[in-house]
C-alpha cells in the first residue's frame, strides 16, 4: 500500500504506483487503485472499489461501495456514483476475442449522479448534472440535467443541480424548489440562469435543507 500525508488509504486498500492522488482523498476498505490513475482532491472511494489503469477522476467525486471504473472511463468533478452501479468498456465482449485496443470511452460530466445498481453502457456521455435513477440501464448519451429512469433508460424529465425535478410545463423557465435557482429549457437544452454550470456552489447552497420526498409530496394533486 502506498501512503501519503495528503491523502488516506485504509490498510486493506491497494494503491499501485505511480499514481496521482489529490489532497484529502480517502480510499476505504479493500479498494484497489491501479497504476497511472489521476484522482483529484477531496474524493471518497467506498469499500471494494476498483479503479483501472489510466482512469481519470476529477475533484470531489463520491464513489460508493462495489463500483468498478474500467479503462476508458473519465469522471469529471463533483460526480456521485451510487452503490454497485456498473460501468463497462466493451459493447460486445467475448472471452476469446481480445479487444483491449478497442475500449470504448465513458464520460460522466460534472455533477452527474448515477443511482444504485444502475448500468452505464460504454460509449456514452452523461451530461452535466444528469441524474440516473436506481437500476436504470443507460444505452445512449444524455444531455445536461436529464433525468433518466427505466430499462432501457429514457429521459422522463429534468433535474436541478440540487437534485430536484424541474417543471417546465408552464413555460421556458422553472425554479428549483430547494435552492431557488432558475433554469431555462429551450430546444431540449437546459441551463441554469443564476449560476454558471462550472461555478462552485456558494457555501449557503452547499448543504441540503429539505428531503426530496417532502418536496414531492407538496406538489402531489
Amino acid at each position: 500500500m502506498t501512503s501519503s500525508a495528503d491523502w488516506y488509504a485504509h490498510p486493506t486498500a491497494v494503491v499501485d504506483e505511480p499514481v496521482e492522488i489529490g489532497r484529502g482523498t480517502k480510499i476505504w476498505h479493500f479498494s484497489h487503485v491501479s497504476a497511472n490513475c489521476v484522482i483529484g482532491e477531496g474524493c471518497s472511494f467506498g469499500q471494494n472499489v476498483f479503479i483501472a489503469p489510466d482512469v481519470r477522476v476529477g475533484r470531489n467525486v463520491k464513489v460508493q461501495n462495489n463500483v468498478s471504473l474500467y479503462a476508458g472511463t473519465i469522471v469529471e468533478d463533483d460526480v456521485f456514483l451510487g452503490p454497485s452501479c456498473v460501468l463497462t468498456n466493451v459493447t460486445n465482449p467475448r472471452s476469446q476475442v481480445n479487444r483491449r485496443s478497442l475500449y470504448e470511452p465513458t464520460l460522466i460530466r460534472r455533477g452527474a449522479t448515477v443511482g444504485a445498481n444502475a448500468t452505464i453502457v460504454c460509449g456514452t456521455t452523461l451530461g452535466r448534472y444528469a441524474f440516473v435513477g436506481a437500476g436504470a440501464v443507460v444505452t445512449e448519451s444524455a444531455p445536461d440535467y436529464a433525468l433518466l429512469v427505466g430499462v432501457p433508460a429514457r429521459r422522463v424529465g429534468w433535474m436541478s443541480r440540487h437534485g430536484h425535478r424541474l417543471d417546465f410545463s408552464k413555460g421556458w423557465t422553472a425554479r428549483c424548489p430547494e435552492s431557488g435557482y432558475r433554469y431555462e429549457c429551450r430546444d431540449g437544452l437546459v441551463r441554469c440562469l443564476d449560476l454558471d454550470e462550472d461555478a462552485p456552489l456558494p457555501a449557503d447552497k452547499a448543504v441540503g435543507s429539505v428531503l426530496y420526498r417532502d418536496l414531492e409530496a407538496e406538489h402531489e394533486p
